[in-house]
Formats: structure tokens, sequence, C-alpha cells
């Protein structure tokens, strides 16, 4: 685990401070990130993260970012269109583990190499797919991440007893499934937590406000933890908190993802983030897309993958291993007041 991780903004300079030169092309690589959804703050983030990253900055790739709309149906579309017109590679990023693995089927039929990013496919489904090397996955532990986020809440009442609510991600995503694993695992080693209620708010701050204005009114006085999901839905039962005329300081709540305004909050007092590497997420998929257009000799271009104490550097915990690795794991971060100030001046 990182004492301190990247932030987009500072994207150019990782990009430039690679020794790595782009291989000879006549044509530019084209490369297709399908993302689920650009609406929020995190996937415009990793948006940012992979049009810096080297390749895509010396013109050797030409990457198309498409907008899911939060649609597996948009996203199945968007692979059709990417097939139809001969993309080398495809990132993904998908709403949902199902019909993700369809889409990813597609391709593979297609002979198009797909590396997921961020949010996951069931791979069940695509056993020949994983087989052949044909589908990877670059992103973080998110059962992990659920896990650190619970204790992190319940860490002042999880002998004396407390009650907690959890705020969910759109049900039927890999990160929904995963964080609520690991909530799980933390609430179960919390016997005298009770939990009063779990529900989804769909990534989104103000479905989060809406849900939290009717938890208040429900469980007037009785709620003393908030875990949200991801940071957006933990800002909105602040926002619900502190339209309700009540002391956001009464309540322990906790995000994941590491927004500007959740660190805005950490550095206030009012939160517990935990920094998801957007950009390293992004460029390292970039980097395996390549190695399956230019070949297994080809070496990374981002600096994510060097060894070393730069912030930005994952070598040690997460080696390049010659891109043959079928996951990478970027590890997490936990947002302290220690560092908060230096990640928020990385934003400007």
């Amino acid at each position: 685990m990182k004492s301190l991780i990247t932030s987009v903004s500072l994207a150019a300079l990782m990009a430039v401070s690679s020794g790595t030169a782009a291989f000879a092309q006549d044509d530019p690589i084209r490369i297709g990130a399908a993302l689920y959804g650009l609406r929020a703050e995190f996937m415009q983030l990793w948006a940012a993260g992979a049009e810096s990253h080297p390749a895509v900055m010396d013109g050797t790739v030409e990457l198309t970012i498409f907008d899911g709309n939060y649609d597996a149906l948009v996203q199945q579309n968007q692979f059709e269109t990417m097939i139809t017109e001969g993309y080398d590679a495809i990132i993904f990023v998908p709403i949902d583990v199902e019909a993700g693995a369809t889409a990813v089927q597609m391709a593979y039929d297609a002979g198009i190499p797909v590396i997921g990013s961020n949010t996951r496919i069931n791979t069940d489904y695509v056993p020949q797919v994983v087989e052949d090397g044909m589908y990877q996955y670059v992103g973080s532990n998110d059962v992990l991440a659920g896990r650190m986020e619970a204790e992190a809440v319940m860490a002042d009442f999880c002998d004396a007893g407390g009650r907690v609510v959890i705020i969910e991600g759109p049900i039927g995503q890999s990160a929904q499934i995963d964080r609520r694993e690991g909530n799980e695992q933390a609430l179960a080693e919390c016997p005298n937590v009770e939990l009063l209620e779990m529900q989804t708010a769909n990534w989104s701050r103000a479905e989060a406000l809406t849900l939290m204005e009717n938890w208040l009114t429900s469980y007037q006085g009785d709620i003393d933890g908030v875990i949200g999901q991801n940071d957006e839905m933990a800002l909105g039962a602040i926002e619900a908190i502190t339209q309700a005329g009540l002391d956001v300081g009464d309540y322990s709540i906790a995000g994941i993802d590491g927004i500007t305004d959740a660190l805005v909050a950490v550095q206030e007092g009012t939160m517990v983030s935990i920094l998801q590497d957007a950009n390293a997420q992004a460029q390292g998929a970039v980097d395996l897309a390549l190695r399956h257009v230019l070949g297994e000799g080809y070496e990374p271009m981002s600096p994510i993958w060097a060894e070393g104490d730069n912030w930005y550097n994952y070598g040690d915990e997460m080696p390049w291993n010659g891109g043959a690795d079928a996951e990478y794991n970027v590890p997490w971060t936990p947002v302290t007041q220690a560092i908060v100030g230096e990640l928020l001046d990385a934003r400007q």
C-alpha cells in the first residue's frame, strides 16, 4: 500500500518522464476505451489518465473514449461499432459483470483483445477468452477497499456497538458486488454493530442525498455511521446531514476514490476516503493493450510500472512481469491528513 498516489493533473509530467520510445508505426494504433459513464469525476480522471499516456501523446496511439451512459446495451452497441471499424484493441470499464462478458466474447470472436480496467466482467462466462490471453485486467481490489472503508467507519464503535447504513453502487457492477463483500467482512468482525439498511444510489451524489434524507427521517438519531461505496455517495450523505441541520461530526462517514471534493472533506475532518489511482489503472490498461498489438517484446511506456519511492511508481508492488499476468491490481492509498494537502495541490 502506497503512502501517496497520483493525480491526473500531473499525468503530463509522468508522460515525459518515461524513457521508453514508441514502436515505429506507419499508422496509429487504434484503441477504443468503453467506459460505463462519464458523469462523475472518477471516470473523468480515468479518461484523462488514458489520454495522457505517452503513446497517446506522441501519436503512436489513436485513442477514442466511449461514454456508456451507465447502460449495458449502450456499451454492447459501442463494442459492435469498434468491431465493425476494426479497432486494434479495446479497453473496457463495464457497467455490468454479466453483460460485459457478452461484449468481451464478441470482441474475441472478431480477434480483438480486451483489457478490463477498474470494473470487472464475470470471467467464468468467457473461459476460452481468458485462457487464450485475450482478456486481461488492471484495476484495484474492491473487496479490500470495501473492507478498509467499513473498518474506518466502525473503528470507534466496533466493540461498543453502533448502527450503520451502506450506500451501494449500481447493483450488478463488479465494484458494488466486491465492495459489498468487503463491507460485510468488516461487519462480521463487529458483531455489536447493526446494519440498519443497504440501498443503491448508483454512484450518484444526488441519489445518495435523497436516500440519506429518507434514512434520517426513518432512523432519527439512530445512525452512527455511513459506508459509502464511493466518494460521490458519501458526499451526498454529508450534504443531507448538513441540510437537516445536524452535526456531521456526530457521524462516521467513509467513501472510496479520492475525488477532489472528498479530499477537501477529509481535510475538514468530515469523512474518510481511500484513494483509487484512476491514472494508473488507465495507463496500465493502455500498456497492456499495446503489448497485445506490438508483441511480447513491448516494454511499457508509462512510469507507473517503475520501481522506486516516487508516488506514481508501483513496480515494487505491481511488477510488469512482461505484461503476461492475467490481472494487475493497483494498490489503494488511505487519504490521511499528512498527504491530503499535497494531493489537493496536485489537482490544481
